[in-house]
């Protein structure tokens, strides 16, 4: 629950500021294919698919960001999801969830930021106006600046 909790707020704070109805799209689309692959995969419980989909699009867009696993170990977070599949393997759970997770987490990541930034490219997951004019903000404040710790990069060193 802290993971969905702390990686939403970052995700909303930071990528979808502004824009919550393509973060309902998101959450739309990783669980209508959470709940596809668990009807072929015969998965039960697929909270933990989504909350790995949140991590590894949280980490795609975060990718300066540096981390520390348990106190052992420091991963960019691009590697996050990875690290996460690993110790689910070593610990004897089932690493398929994560795998899933990481897969549609992925998918979206490229429909999303890659795909549309190509020569040629264009949005596939378009946002219904419908919901923008539901949920959107309609005043955003072009001054907003995240918490320092909010930022990927921590502190701005010599900044003016």
């Amino acid at each position: 629950m802290v993971f969905v909790y702390r990686y939403c707020r970052m995700l909303e704070e930071n990528k979808f500021y502004g824009r919550s109805a393509d973060f309902l799209i998101m959450f739309l689309f990783g669980g209508v294919l959470s709940i596809v692959a668990a009807v072929f995969l015969q998965m039960i419980f697929l909270s933990h698919v989504l909350t790995t989909m949140l991590v590894y699009v949280w980490s795609r867009n975060n990718p300066s960001v540096m981390l520390n696993i348990l106190g052992l170990i420091t991963v960019h977070a691009p590697y996050l999801p990875w690290v996460f599949f690993a110790i689910s393997y070593l610990l004897g759970n089932n690493a398929t969830v994560d795998f899933v997770g990481i897969v549609i987490g992925h998918l979206y990541y490229v429909l999303e930021d890659v795909f549309p930034n190509q020569p040629n490219g264009f949005r596939i997951l378009r946002t219904p106006e419908f919901l923008r004019n539901l949920l959107d903000r309609r005043n955003v404040d072009p001054s907003y600046q995240p918490l320092p710790e909010e930022r990927p990069g921590g502190f701005d060193w010599g900044g003016q």
